[in-house]
């Protein structure tokens, strides 16, 4: 399964991976404990990802800023990055199947 189309089954891509990096899913209404944790999850998420954000912003200011320093927050942006997909992507099958989406007329 992709991000796309399994929320209309009362299926959610969850905001972390199983072993070996595989996507995990919750099948229900959307109510549920572990539907609750992944609300969570994704909140702490895009706010780490907003504060990433802030950092980089100053640390590219920094002329005296180092390669190690440079890969590091190389390293911590793609991890944050990819987060943020999966959040994206989740939140996005959910609105598909809410009736919000490429294709619908919400007018």
């Amino acid at each position: 399964m992709s991000g796309g189309g399994c929320e209309a089954d009362g299926v959610r891509l969850l905001p972390w991976t199983g072993p070996e990096g595989k996507p995990c899913y919750v099948v229900g209404d959307g109510t549920g404990y572990v539907s609750r944790m992944a609300d969570g999850i994704e909140s702490v998420q895009l706010g780490m990802a907003d504060d990433l954000l802030g950092h980089a912003g100053d640390l590219l200011a920094d002329r005296k800023v180092t390669g190690a320093e440079l890969h590091f927050l190389a390293s911590r942006l793609t991890e944050s990055l990819r987060d943020v997909k999966r959040v994206a992507e989740s939140r996005g099958s959910r609105l598909g199947a809410a009736g919000y989406g490429p294709g619908v007329d919400s007018r």
